[in-house]
């Protein structure tokens, strides 16, 4: 009866149930904001995701300027039929050095997170230029122009300083590199080993069909292929088991 009096009590009162609400809220934030504060990070480290090569960062920028997030989320959730379609579902370590991440909440055609090595240059090629020359039925726009406009990527080393600063680990030699390296990943005949050795599992090869130029396909392309290659998820899968 007396914890049926208070209760009333304090739903009549607004003055009183507004201090109780905020004390509640307040006891509430505390215990969940407060732990951040004593750890370096709440995302668990996973072998092999590294920061994009300038290339690739140079590829994700043209992805979110056409803005193909709107309609091509990365975040394939743990359920069955979407890990059985797209593979194994998204680490949050894996979009560790995305700004903006691209997981997204709505999807209009696949989920790429798992695109990369699943199709030929030729292929993401002739999709970019006309979509439903591969995929019948597709309502993606064109994006043809990519092929023949020179990649205008700027300062990279500039890029990468930015990055820098927000926490992505590009030390010194690498934002000095960075224009050579994204020359260098989109030459056949060029010499890989630095690019390989600053980022592991980098591709590096003509990726539009015109090894003549650098355009916007190929650092789109580059980029494409990438994403869902770095972590190697069968070797994972043992220790997940023992977990």
């Amino acid at each position: 009866m007396a914890k049926f009096f208070s209760h009333r009590t304090l739903e009549k009162n607004v003055t009183l149930l507004g201090v109780a609400s905020f004390v509640a809220v307040a006891i509430g934030g505390i215990v969940e904001i407060a732990p951040l504060f004593w750890i370096d990070s709440t995302i668990e480290q996973v072998e092999g995701v590294r920061p994009y090569t300038p290339l690739e960062l140079a590829g994700r920028n043209i992805y979110v300027r056409e803005g193909c997030y709107s309609c091509h989320s990365q975040m394939v959730r743990p359920f069955r039929d979407e890990v059985e379609r797209y593979g194994h579902y998204s680490l949050a370590a894996e979009s560790m050095y995305d700004r903006p991440f691209q997981w997204g909440s709505k999807r209009t055609g696949p989920d790429l997170a798992r695109v990369g090595g699943r199709y030929s240059d030729e292929w993401h090629v002739q999709h970019l230029k006309d979509p439903r020359a591969v995929v019948p039925g597709s309502i993606m726009p064109g994006y043809a122009f990519l092929a023949d406009r020179p990649l205008d990527q700027g300062d990279m080393r500039r890029h990468l300083r930015a990055q820098a600063r927000l926490g992505v680990p590009y030390d010194d030699a690498a934002i000095a590199a960075a224009n050579d390296d994204l020359k260098a990943q989109a030459d056949p005949m060029g010499d890989h080993r630095a690019l390989a050795a600053r980022y592991p599992k980098a591709q590096a090869r003509d990726f539009d069909g015109d090894p003549s130029r650098l355009t916007e396909m190929d650092a789109l392309v580059a980029y494409l292929q990438m994403l869902g290659t770095l972590v190697d998820f069968e070797a994972a899968a043992p220790q997940e088991k023992a977990r």
